[in-house]
């Protein structure tokens, strides 16, 4: 087995008096795929950060091997003084890293390298932020929350480009089909320590219950022997002193494991609150137009919604599905056509920016807005302790300001204060940003129990499958289309991918001055450095394969060998088969990039 890339060893931290990593083992090995699941608070990031030589724990040991680089995607990327895109991307490549891969990676992630990166939208300091780590090609990619604010057709190129990468990947997501894609092996980091198992993120949930259910049958046999065995302290005491100083030792031993037990957190218990029940029409929209300047958003769009339905809204960032939602539910007026409301809506919105949201104030203020204990929850008063308490808040953290709660602990917070109001209208603009998945089960279960209307914002492939009913995508141009299922059942209708966001041009001096800007050429396609590595490796390795099939085939010439050693014979035949498979699929991939090769030079 190969020597790790990166190995964390007995480490330790402890914040404000709780142990949050006690005694942390994780080891990743070359082109390892690990998935690093755990609830939000539980050291998830800062056990990454540990990784990545930013954090000192208080205790253990850090080792990489010599020579090994590692890059690290922080939640909130730091671009330091760099005036462009393209300089920070290029800051963070070596002498003999392929220096094209900076321009290259930030085209294809919609960039053109000449952006302020401190005037980026979340979504383009994210892909800014991936370019960076992904264009050295390093051996080890910690990534933490790589999706967030990413449109899917980003977050699928990114699913392929990890794909086909030879880094090994420590990732950090709430979004289940993109850890299910990539993930080899699953680290469950629960109560301050790792439980890991060689099986990816599709494997976890099932094995993570079954553990829970084994924990707490051995807690109810502890509970069991700490009952009898203080029946005998009351009862069966001896003369015998020797042995019962021993048996009462043992029953402190047994209270002491009891009293240091740390259960699980328990989950949010989150309900929307309702109100009276809505018209079976909820919204109908005739024709709809919106538009600014020559841009179209919006044209001729028409749907009908009624009471009950999911409707989930896709599509690239900067498409309009903000601008869509804000016609259907009144908050903007077209510029053609009619949008009706139904009768008796109770609308409820939940705003992705979180800008409602004061930094300084306190949780419990955020909740109430400043006015007392208590919080109107459905029309009717709760106190403020009681309902942090159902979205996963400990007491103490009442009076913690906004601005240091985390990302998981805001998300929480925005959806406490959407779902008090009454509502038979849900308005959900990517409720899925932060949340651990745990919390994302109980969403899911509550808008299935929802017995309003939900819309919703999404780029979790996973979540829109599990909720919504219907989902409408863009087809460019201003057309949008309305899709039965969810969004599997989309992309089967639709019989292709969404496109993916293209580079814009930059704002050129020529803009200022009144004259229009030169649009921006389109450089032209040059190889990777991963596609130039394996046009240079695969011949040696198709001669490599070529060698072991014929020394696999002399052993199985032997007429004898079947009835001589049977086990030799089928495991020598497992072998060329397998050689002839990997001798098969690198002839293809070389010959295809000997094609592109061709066509680039030709261009």
């Amino acid at each position: 087995m190969a020597p790790p890339l990166i190995q964390l060893k007995d480490i330790k931290l402890t914040f404000g008096g709780t142990p949050l990593l006690s005694g942390v083992e994780l080891n990743v090995a070359p082109a390892e795929r690990v998935c690093l699941i755990g609830r939000n608070g539980s050291g998830k990031s800062t056990l990454l950060k540990i990784a990545a030589g930013l954090v000192e724990p208080d205790g253990g040991t850090r080792f990489v091997q010599p020579g090994a680089t590692v890059r690290y995607l922080p939640q909130e990327p730091d671009f330091g003084d760099h005036k462009t895109t393209l300089a920070y991307v290029e800051s963070g490549l070596a002498p003999g890293d392929d220096q094209h891969q900076a321009r290259y990676l930030l085209e294809q992630l919609g960039l053109t390298g000449e952006e302020d990166p401190h005037k980026l939208s979340g979504g383009e300091a994210r892909r800014a932020a991936l370019a960076f780590v992904l264009a050295p090609s390093p051996d080890i990619l910690l990534l933490d929350e790589p999706t967030n604010h990413l449109d899917l057709a980003t977050i699928e190129w990114l699913e392929q480009e990890l794909d086909s990468r030879r880094s090994a990947l420590v990732i950090i997501s709430h979004d289940r089909r993109f850890l299910t894609n990539l993930s080899r092996s699953t680290a469950w980091l629960d109560r301050g320590k790792i439980k890991q198992i060689d099986r990816g993120f599709a494997s976890f949930e099932s094995w993570r219950d079954e553990v829970l259910a084994e924990e707490e049958r051995d807690q109810h046999k502890l509970d069991r022997k700490i009952v009898d065995e203080e029946h005998w302290l009351r009862h069966g005491v001896s003369g015998r002193r020797k042995r019962n100083v021993k048996r009462l030792g043992n029953l402190h031993a047994l209270r002491d494991q009891r009293r240091n037990y740390r259960g699980t957190a328990g989950s949010a218990s989150l309900a929307a609150a309702e109100a009276e029940q809505s018209g079976k029409l909820v919204i109908e929209a005739k024709g709809v137009t919106k538009a600014y300047g020559d841009r179209i958003i919006v044209d001729n769009f028409s749907t009908r919604i009624q009471r009950g339905d999911r409707l989930g809204i896709i599509g690239p960032n900067g498409a309009g599905k903000t601008t869509l939602v804000n016609l259907l539910t009144g908050g903007m007026q077209p510029d053609s056509g009619t949008i009706r409301l139904g009768a008796n809506l109770e609308v409820a919105t939940l705003d992705q920016h979180r800008e409602s949201l004061d930094p300084k104030s306190t949780l419990a203020e955020a909740l109430t807005g400043g006015r007392g204990d208590q919080i109107m929850v459905g029309g009717k008063p709760k106190h403020v302790v009681g309902y942090m308490k159902d979205f996963l808040f400990a007491q103490e953290q009442r009076g913690t300001p906004v601005e240091v709660l985390s990302g998981g602990e805001r998300g929480r917070l925005m959806l406490a204060r959407a779902l008090a109001k009454p509502s038979n209208l849900l308005v959900l603009d990517e409720p899925t940003n932060d949340l651990d998945l745990e919390t994302l089960d109980v969403l899911e279960d509550m808008l299935g129990d929802y017995e309003g209307t939900v819309i919703l914002i999404s780029h979790d492939r996973d979540f829109l499958d599990r909720v919504v009913t219907s989902v409408i995508a863009p087809e460019g141009n201003g057309k949008w289309t309305e899709y039965a299922g969810g969004y599997s059942d989309m992309l089967i209708q639709r019989g292709a991918d969404l496109k993916r966001e293209t580079a814009k041009a930059p704002p050129a001096a020529e803009k200022k001055e009144g004259r229009a800007a030169a649009p921006v050429s389109t450089p032209k396609r040059k190889l990777s450095f991963n596609e130039k590595h394996a046009l240079d490796t695969l011949p040696k390795k198709m001669e490599a394969l070529q060698a072991d099939i014929a020394r696999l085939q002399r052993v199985l010439d032997d007429p004898n060998l079947y009835t001589k050693d049977r086990k030799k014979f089928d495991d020598t035949s497992a072998a060329i088969a397998k050689a002839h498979e990997e001798l098969s699929a690198s002839e293809e991939r070389w010959l295809e990039l000997e094609m592109l090769r061709e066509e680039i030079e030709q261009a």
